[in-house]
């Protein structure tokens, strides 16, 4: 699915002292079966951005087009009815849509909410779960007493198990250690290529988008300040810096080596193909 931001606003604790603009005319394209990233620190807006192409809240101006349905700051039941199903929105704490007691029961209501039909729903749970490497013992476990880790992939799982074609994920690194993190960049790539699925991510982590994005928005203060692809955008330290974000770090060694020891480096996103590159220079 690819989706148009036309000239999207929105505006918190309206008509009231609090009264506050999070997002400014944001216009951007997501591309179809593409991984886009909307980096930003924290207050950029990310979140409300995310729940608003989630169709999980309204805008105040502008508008959105999902491949050919558009929709506005009015309330449309029959069009958000058909797109609901097609987007698949993972929190950013992924414990906050948990409220059965079991993963079975969690993936079922998923399913009966957004009236997927299938002719085995008890296989369709058991894929979802084998999918993101959770096996069947998962299925009577109580959601809220799994690691973090667990409950991101069971968050996916449920997004998974009614087959969206699109999927947002909501600061998806917070709380994981580096193993749980290396899980969830390879599903992410799987769930894109094998999939075909449309991935947009709202994160903070340079590290993490650097190693998935195909395009990239920088968002601060609600508006897109640069877009690009990864490299045009991660090889500008002042721009990171200015938007109080990092350079990531196998791009940050490049540099070192190319400066240190006048050796240039290829371009990666992989580490493994970096630690390729430098031994062919050892030899």
């Amino acid at each position: 699915m690819e989706i148009r931001l036309n000239k999207i606003s929105y505006i918190a604790n309206k008509k009231t002292q609090l009264q506050k603009t999070i997002l400014k005319d944001i216009t951007a394209l997501i591309k179809n079966n593409q991984i886009t990233v909307f980096l930003g620190p924290n207050g950029s807006g990310k979140t409300t951005l995310a729940s608003i192409i989630s169709l999980l809240n309204n805008i105040d101006s502008g508008n959105i087009t999902y491949d050919n349905i558009k929709i506005n700051n009015k309330i449309d039941k029959i069009n958000l009815n058909i797109l609901k199903p097609k987007i698949g929105f993972i929190y950013q704490n992924s414990c906050d849509q948990f409220f059965c007691n079991t993963v079975k029961e969690e993936i079922e209501f998923a399913l009966d909410n957004l009236n997927y039909h299938t002719k085995d729903k008890a296989k369709r749970i058991k894929d979802s779960l084998k999918l993101v490497g959770l096996n069947p013992s998962y299925l009577d476990k109580d959601p809220l007493k799994l690691s973090n880790g667990e409950q991101k992939l069971l968050s996916i799982a449920i997004t998974l198990s009614y087959n969206p074609e699109v999927i947002i994920l909501d600061e998806p690194t917070l709380e994981l250690d580096n193993h749980n993190q290396n899980k969830l960049i390879k599903l992410i790539k799987l769930m894109k290529l094998r999939y075909n699925k449309t991935i947009i991510v709202f994160t903070k982590d340079s590290n993490f988008a650097h190693q998935i994005a195909d395009y990239i928005y920088i968002l601060n203060n609600g508006s897109i300040i640069v877009k690009g692809l990864k490299y045009k955008i991660f090889k500008n330290e002042k721009l990171l810096k200015e938007n109080n974000l990092t350079m990531p770090d196998l791009i940050k060694f490049s540099y070192l080596v190319e400066t240190e020891k006048s050796v240039k480096i290829e371009y990666r996103d992989d580490i493994n193909d970096l630690m390729k590159d430098i031994y062919r220079h050892v030899r």
